[in-house]
């Protein structure tokens, strides 16, 4: 037989079972295989996220003895090629290789050492956290991001006397930042494509929550406390090559808010960064294949949790998980706004348990889309929601990725989570702003 379906052809012949808590239980054995093995063992690295999902995805297989293991399969599969699963997909190749070749080009170091040259020395914690904030909006990670400066930020510590607490939080909340508002961060892109909507639409929305929270960070770090008198010897000469290789970064962000499609962005850069990297000598055309390569390999585990996720999700729906979340969620949601706080307390605690604030976008999305659509909220609103609420939640915990980062990297000021946290004031101030958000919404549609 030739004939093909469609993917809502398929939904639509698929016997969906009633609520049943039962259905919730692979939610239950991912939290308890993660969480549980990690707090055991005093370290999040040692369970990879892959193998979490494996096995909560082999538990819900096994639920529902009465289908044939062949049609959850199936199911399963249906999930995992989501068309919204996979334009995610594709879109994490494109920022993992735009990324890598943007990096092998000196993309970052141009960057970091343009932002040194023009803000004063007397100003540098606030300074750190704007220099994090540009390189985390340009390269959308914030991992990357504190890899890059906390040896300049520790360095400062060091030869100025200022507490490792300042300039630490400073730059992981600088890289929180730009992580919220990047095109290509992979939180974005989760969140807007869970919710099927632009990615530059998310990113102009979520300025009504953190605008705030931003001014308001900015205003302590230009206290005088914040402040010393001195120099910082910034990285090396600034030349005229450091503007051309930031050329792509500015192009994405100034053509990714005028609405130009972001895979077409982003495969623009990519070309555009080989142009500029073959032209200083970074690489011939061999070596930004090679870097392009890499990139794409880097996003491997983001990508298979995605799709394990999708499946995952898809044989929860088809057991019933969602509509009993849904069932339960409504003895508690009685407007719009109460859905908007479920909505935010359902991926914070999520990200709290996973320590990934990606997985926990990926596993809340479908589950907001379907509360978001009952309650007549925005979805638009709804994907800025899931993006600025795991993003404060990832920044605060101190065993997420980027407060252990911040930490091994800043050995030699004997750093540690508390220390990192005590100078962390822009992750509590966007949840300062999703608080007013969420209490000041009205009829928004």
């Amino acid at each position: 037989m030739n004939k093909t379906h469609t993917e809502e052809h398929d939904n639509k012949h698929i016997q969906w079972r009633g609520a049943s808590v039962k259905a919730l239980i692979p939610f239950v054995v991912f939290v308890i295989f993660y969480f549980g093995f990690s707090l055991w063992t005093r370290d999040f690295s040692k369970v990879p996220m892959t193998v979490a999902f494996i096995m909560s995805s082999a538990a819900a297989l096994m639920l529902n003895h009465k289908e044939k293991l062949g049609k959850k399969v199936e199911i399963f599969a249906l999930g995992m090629g989501n068309k919204d699963i996979m334009i995610m997909c594709l879109i994490f190749i494109l920022a993992g290789a735009f990324a890598a070749t943007a990096q092998c080009v000196g993309g970052v170091e141009s960057a970091v050492n343009i932002t040194q040259h023009f803000i004063p020395s007397r100003f540098m914690v606030l300074g750190l956290f704007v220099i994090s904030s540009l390189i985390s909006l340009s390269i959308g990670t914030s991992c990357g991001t504190i890899a890059a400066i906390v040896p300049i930020a520790v360095s400062i510590s060091q030869n100025f006397g200022i507490s490792p607490s300042l300039v630490l939080g400073a730059t992981v909340g600088g890289a929180m930042f730009g992580d919220n508002m990047s095109l290509i961060s992979d939180t974005k892109i989760a969140a807007s494509r869970t919710q099927n909507v632009e990615i530059r639409d998310e990113m102009l929305y979520n300025l009504k929550i953190i605008t705030i929270p931003a001014i308001l960070c900015i205003l302590l770090y230009l206290l005088p406390v914040f402040s010393f008198v001195g120099s910082v010897q910034v990285v090396g000469e600034l030349t005229v090559d450091n503007y051309i290789k930031v050329i792509p970064y500015i192009l994405l962000l100034i053509f990714g808010v005028l609405g130009t499609n972001v895979m077409l962005l982003l495969f623009l850069g990519i070309i555009l960064n080989t142009i500029i990297g073959i032209h200083y000598g970074a690489f011939d055309i061999f070596g930004a294949f090679g870097c392009i390569g890499d990139g794409t390999s880097n996003m491997a585990s983001t990508i298979i949790v995605a799709l394990l996720a999708g499946g995952l999700l898809q044989l929860v729906k088809y057991n019933g998980g969602i509509a009993y979340i849904l069932k339960e969620a409504g003895r508690w949601i009685t407007s719009k706004r109460t859905c908007e706080i479920v909505i935010c307390l359902l991926v914070g605690i999520i990200d709290l348990f996973t320590a990934n604030n990606t997985v926990a976008i990926i596993t809340t999305g479908s589950i907001a889309k379907a509360l978001s659509e009952k309650y007549n909220v925005n979805p638009i609103r709804t994907a800025s929601l899931l993006d600025t609420m795991s993003c404060a939640v990832q920044g605060v915990i101190p065993y997420g990725a980027q407060i252990l980062i911040a930490t091994s990297l800043a050995v030699s000021i004997s750093a540690t989570s508390f220390t990192v946290m005590k100078g962390l004031f822009y992750p509590l101030l966007m949840f300062l702003g999703i608080i007013l958000s969420v209490i000041t919404i009205k009829n928004e549609n």
